[in-house]
């Protein structure tokens, strides 16, 4: 039985978008090869037909991860306080209650910082993130704010998503929400 022309580019981008979600839920490490195809109704040995390795996978699937946040912040900048609308967006209990869905950066850079793996593609996201929030910050010290504020979000949803408290999980979230939507309301006013 022969297979459409497409068949293996979507098998592809299926493989792409479950790593995706299930290195952002569960982590690089937690996610394994053979349990991954299967989820798929895949085989074990074709993934070796569209990867050379996990490694590569990991990339390919972060780099995705980052275009659909992405997508997601085009949407954010679209109103009248974009960066107050990211923040918020960022920081919501959705966000920390779907992380297979969310930024790639709390769950995946954590985990290859630990392993000594850093990401040619971390750096991409990292960079890309700083840039928006500098731009639409704007003035001085435009470049240190957008550290502060990406490291901050960053920080708060993996502590929110960490403890057991949930009145713990939503004060991390709502006051770093809250100080960085204030900040960055200060800016705009200057």
């Amino acid at each position: 039985m022969r297979y459409p022309e497409d068949h293996k580019a979507k098998t592809h981008q299926r493989i792409i978008e479950e790593a995706a979600r299930r290195f952002r839920s569960d982590g690089v490490g937690a996610t394994g090869l053979q349990s991954l195809m299967k989820g798929l109704g895949l085989t074990h040995g074709g993934f070796y037909a569209h990867f050379k390795s996990k490694d590569d996978l990991v990339e390919t699937a972060l780099a995705h991860s980052a275009r659909q946040l992405q997508d997601e912040l085009v949407q954010a900048l679209d109103n009248d306080a974009p960066l107050q609308s990211f923040i918020a967006r960022y920081l919501s209990s959705a966000h920390r209650a779907n992380p297979g869905e969310g930024c790639p950066l709390p769950t995946i850079s954590a985990e290859l910082g630990q392993r000594g793996q850093p990401s040619p593609t971390t750096d991409e996201v990292v960079k890309g993130r700083l840039a928006m929030i500098e731009a639409t910050l704007g003035g001085e010290d435009a470049a240190e704010q957008s550290v502060v504020m990406l490291s901050a979000m960053v920080g708060a949803l993996m502590l929110s998503r960490s403890v057991s408290d949930p009145e713990l999980s939503d004060r991390l979230l709502k006051t770093t929400r809250k100080l960085l939507i204030e900040q960055a309301g200060a800016k705009d006013a200057s």
